[in-house]
This record gives structure tokens, sequence and C-alpha cells, in this order.
């Protein structure tokens, strides 16, 4: 059974159509690079599978699931780091309670998993969110991705804001991941990733004009 089955799906804003027509499947296993330029549809396809949007037009399932009906349910298969963390107001440890509650996560896996990337969260554990380093940040985030051991991870240019040792560190763990659990990122930087990834989509004007096995 694959993971995410999108079936000419179109989506338009403003008169713009930002999915034209796109069908995909994402299988378990696959490790995507998903590649465009700016407005290509890249992050509105990702949104859909998320349940952000109501699609104009076509079908889209994750295990089966409705994104929009079974939202809670197909979240629970799915991790996202968006490029651009949220600004979220809790303190560490609250967002730390908050995910274990939500995600069934245990705290101290997040705490490890970010230690492994030189973040110790027991000295931050009463800040905000908020108040951290953009690439404290993305540590803390792909730590709660990593450790909630989802079917499906989706990352928005993981690296965007870590420093050279942190991208080696992600990387390291990356390569650590199952091979059942699939993964998709959202890329400008091929070079990075290319050796993690074993397949590549490119999208231009909101269609899928490449997609290959590598």
């Amino acid at each position: 059974m694959n993971l995410v089955e999108a079936s000419h799906i179109s989506k338009t804003f403003m008169g713009t159509k930002v999915l034209d027509d796109v069908s995909l499947s994402i299988s378990r296993g696959d490790r995507i690079a998903l590649m465009g330029p700016n407005g290509a549809g890249k992050t509105t396809l990702v949104r859909a599978m998320l349940g952000f949007y109501h699609l104009d037009s076509g079908t889209m399932r994750v295990l089966k699931h409705d994104p929009i009906k079974e939202r809670v349910e197909v979240l629970r298969h799915i991790s996202f780091i968006p490029q651009l963390p949220p600004p979220v107001k809790l303190s560490i440890e609250e967002l730390l309670t908050y995910v274990s509650k939500s995600a069934g996560l245990q705290k101290q896996n997040v705490i490890d998993e970010a230690g492994r990337m030189d973040l110790d969260l027991t000295k931050h554990i009463s800040k905000p969110f908020y108040k951290l380093s953009g690439g404290m940040k993305q540590k803390l985030l792909i730590a709660i991705a990593l450790s909630k051991k989802s079917d499906l991870l989706i990352f928005d240019e993981p690296t965007a804001n870590l420093d050279p040792k942190g991208r080696e560190q992600f990387y390291t763990l990356l390569q650590e991941i199952p091979e059942t659990c699939s993964t998709l990122f959202i890329t400008h930087r091929l070079d990075e990733i290319k050796a993690l990834v074993n397949r590549m989509i490119y999208m231009d004007l909101g269609k899928v004009v490449e997609d290959e096995k590598v």
C-alpha cells in the first residue's frame, strides 16, 4: 500500500493555478528530493497532504485517509518540519509536554535526539521556543520529528538554519531512519542530500515535469 496517493489534483489561489492536474504516489522506503523554482507548487502539494487545503479537483489520500475529513489520523503518520519555525510561545518544557501527550512521545527521547545535534534542552527548558536561535529551533523540531517514528518525514529546506556541523549531524541521524520510513525533502540543495535520496521529483508551474528513480 502506498503512503500517499495524489490523483489529478488541482488547486487555484487568486486566479493562479498552483497545482495543475498533479498525480503521484509515495511508497514505503521512498527517499524523495522535491525540487523546482519558487512558486512551482511544492509547498502547496505538501500542505495538501497535511490537510491544509480543500482541493479544487482530484483526490488526495494518505494511508487511504482523507487529509481533510480525517486530518487527525493523517497527522499521526506524518512529521513535517517547516523551513520557517512557527512562533510558538510555549516554553521548551511546555512544548515537550504538549508533543508528549499529543503524539505519544517520550520527553527523554526528544532530549536525547536533540543532544545528538549538540542541543542541550535541559539548559533551555524554561526558555520560550520563540526565543531560541534559528538553528536551535530547527534542531528541536528535527528531534521531535525523529522521535515520533512517523511513516513519512517531510523536511522543507531542513538545513537552512543549521551551521556546517549541524548539517553533518543531521545527515548522520537521517542515515539511521528505518527503511520502512519514507522521506520527502523540499530542497534547493540537491548536492547535500543526493546520497540520501532514491527518487527526484521536479515541479514547475504547478505540474510534475520530472519524476525519476536514482
